[in-house]
């Protein structure tokens, strides 16, 4: 192996950022499990479950596929789902480890937002208005809906899913306490989201999760009959404004695919690695 198989990218430093952003950002609503080089993180109350991940600093290290099991197996006794997220860059004996145990392995561009680039505007006309929600905001059971119903019809094109559907998704919201615990994390300035509504309707929404100086944004999603508008433009944009005007310095996210991926690069996020998310294969059910 030559020296340079050793030598870090260029993007090391961000990296090395975000890894100790993963580690922290579940702990608000998880507990730790230990298990040698991985960590499993595991929902406290309700919501939605967490992954195991890499471990951080001097825990980490190579990976095999016992490893590997001895986690899904915990995760099988919890009744959680047999989920993996990591960054390929940093951790890359994971992905042949959870491949040989028979999860399917799924990649993502992984985008930093450029320091030199401007604060985006987020503008969007015809009668569509971009706000960040408070807590109380009538629009907040919209603004969490919305992005279900968009990773139902992955894509960015036109979509079957409009008004009616998105009703019956506000319904199921409003009933599984959703509502009431991201309002909790608004409050605590854990959360922050940005919805695109017309005519009383929320047609686009997206977070950020602040932690220190970074905040990852996650969940923006589009309702797929009113796609194609620049509505996930101008949400991501007000998320990026509204983060740096808290003090954030480093923006980043995970595209859906290369597609999306030149929609943020529109905003000055760059490429700095991979996201890797690995599954049960949807044949397993």
């Amino acid at each position: 192996m030559s020296s340079s198989d050793h030598q870090q990218p260029p993007s090391a430093p961000v990296l090395d950022l975000l890894e100790r952003y993963y580690d922290a950002v579940p702990r608000s609503g998880a507990r730790v499990e230990d298990f040698g080089p991985l960590s499993l993180f595991v929902r406290e109350g309700a919501g939605w479950p967490f992954y195991a991940r890499p471990a951080l600093g001097a825990a980490a290290g190579p990976v095999d596929v016992t490893d590997v099991a001895r986690v899904r197996a915990r995760q099988r006794e919890l009744g959680a789902p047999e989920a993996f997220e990591w960054v390929a860059e940093t951790a890359p004996s994971l992905r042949a480890a959870v491949e040989a145990s028979g999860l399917a392995v799924h990649e993502h561009p992984l985008m930093a937002l450029d320091p030199a680039a401007s604060t985006p505007q987020a503008v969007s006309g015809s009668g569509v208005t971009v706000r960040i929600l408070g807590p109380e905001d009538p629009a907040l059971a919209g603004a969490l809906a919305v992005p279900y119903l968009a990773f139902t019809e992955p894509g960015t094109e036109l979509g079957a899913a409009g008004p009616a559907e998105l009703a019956e998704a506000i319904l199921a919201t409003t009933g599984d306490g959703s509502v009431e615990r991201i309002a909790a994390r608004i409050r605590s300035g854990l959360t922050s989201v940005a919805v695109a509504i017309a005519d009383g309707t929320a047609l686009c929404a997206g977070q950020h999760q602040p932690v220190g100086e970074v905040s990852e944004i996650v969940g923006v999603g589009t309702l797929p009959t009113a796609r194609r508008r620049g509505l996930a433009h101008a949400v991501t944009a007000a998320l990026v404004a509204d983060a740096r005007a808290n003090g954030v310095r480093t923006v980043f996210l995970s595209a859906g695919d290369e597609n999306v991926a030149r929609i943020y690069a529109r905003l000055g996020f760059r490429r700095v690695g991979t996201a890797l998310i690995a599954e049960r294969p949807a044949a397993d059910g």
